[in-house]
């Protein structure tokens, strides 16, 4: 099958996401579901309209419904219902919390409930793969269960929390989705392309009404749909990339994973609780040192796509060379968030403990 047959999936995804995006602002309005600024939310804007991930999901459905008329849809009938059933539980609790809130642990709570929906229907990590002699190790069918529990949630919960400047969740989801999209179709999968394309469609639909200066925001709708299915791409991909096993998905959604660690650590280290919001993310830190949502947007995406391209280099590399290379990326990663001044997990400690209230991560 040749790639550019997915531009027809792609230009659906684009087409229905940008034409839904008007109609659901106006609805958010109607509804009075809008943005009021918290302890994570930079945008000074009250009144902001929020439900954008109504207009991704729709844009993301309708294009992968277009794109499962390539494949055989038999061959991946339980996994896509698994997609189709969590993916569609993370939207409804994303409208709910955008309309009447929700806190960290219920959000957690319902992640974890979605991430057993899709272990159910087939999305499971099964083995992990030595580095050196390439041996593949089956694990046992409870630790492989809890493993891929804690990544859908993790990663759910990861593009949550980089949700908050204009643009920047859209943005590092098309990036990190272009990445994953990419490494399924070098490992065969042709179902994960079509997840991939789909969710790249809804949010570039969306990512003109969403980029600074935004006129919707996609809201916790969209952040949690969006990881959710970013999730359940990464383990799609897994399955035939082998090498690292699951270094090259870790180095694609590198950014938000960090910053996610970073930030509990930061927490534990203050004493504060790990849900309770602060204004010391890296999007946060950005946005000091550029001076301006749009140019601390762009540096982020700038950051993220160069895990990505590094993530796509692991997928050619085999035994010591990608050991080798994997222990330089490391060295310059924590060279490059002591720079930006993230390492720092004292922080801010008065800006922290002046963050209180919100539902925000």
């Amino acid at each position: 099958m040749h790639p550019l047959v997915f531009l027809i999936p792609l230009a659906v995804g684009v087409g229905v996401a940008a034409l839904a995006t008007p109609f659901v602002s106006r609805l958010a309005l109607y509804l009075r579901i809008v943005d009021r600024p918290n302890e994570r939310n930079e945008s000074p804007r009250s009144n902001m309209p929020l439900l954008g991930g109504i207009a991704i999901s729709a844009g993301f459905f309708v294009a992968l419904a277009a794109g499962l008329t390539m494949i055989d849809v038999s061959e991946v009938g339980t996994r896509l219902a698994g997609l189709v059933a969590g993916s569609m539980f993370m939207l409804a609790s994303g409208i709910y919390d955008d309309r009447f809130g929700l806190s960290a642990g219920a959000k957690a709570i319902l992640c974890s409930i979605a991430a057993v929906v899709a272990i159910e229907f087939g999305y499971q990590i099964e083995y992990i793969t030595d580095p050196i002699s390439l041996e593949s190790t089956v694990l046992p069918a409870w630790l492989g269960w809890l493993i891929t529990l804690l990544w859908i949630v993790g990663i759910t919960n990861a593009v949550n929390l980089v949700d908050g400047l204009d643009g920047l969740a859209a943005g590092v989801g098309i990036i990190i989705g272009t990445t994953l999209c990419i490494i399924s179709w070098q490992g065969g999968q042709i179902f994960g392309v079509c997840i991939g394309v789909a969710l790249i469609g809804g949010l570039l639909g969306f990512f003109p009404f969403n980029f600074a200066p935004a006129r919707i925001f996609m809201g916790d709708t969209g952040s949690l749909f969006t990881g959710y299915v970013l999730s359940i791409l990464a383990l799609e991909g897994y399955r035939q990339v082998t090498l690292l096993t699951f270094v090259v998905p870790l180095l694609a959604l590198a950014v938000p994973i960090l910053d996610t660690l970073i930030s509990i650590l930061r927490r534990l280290r203050s004493g504060n609780p790990v849900f309770r919001p602060d204004r010391l993310h890296m999007h946060h830190r950005l946005l000091a040192t550029e001076g301006s949502h749009r140019n601390a947007v762009l540096q982020f995406y700038l950051l993220t796509a160069a895990f990505c391209l590094i993530a796509l280099s692991f997928t050619r590399l085999r035994g010591f060379a990608a050991v080798s290379f994997l222990v330089a990326v490391a060295l310059l990663t924590i060279r490059l968030l002591r720079n930006l001044g993230v390492l720092s997990l004292d922080g801010d400690k008065k800006r922290s403990e002046a963050s209180v209230g919100g539902n925000g991560q």
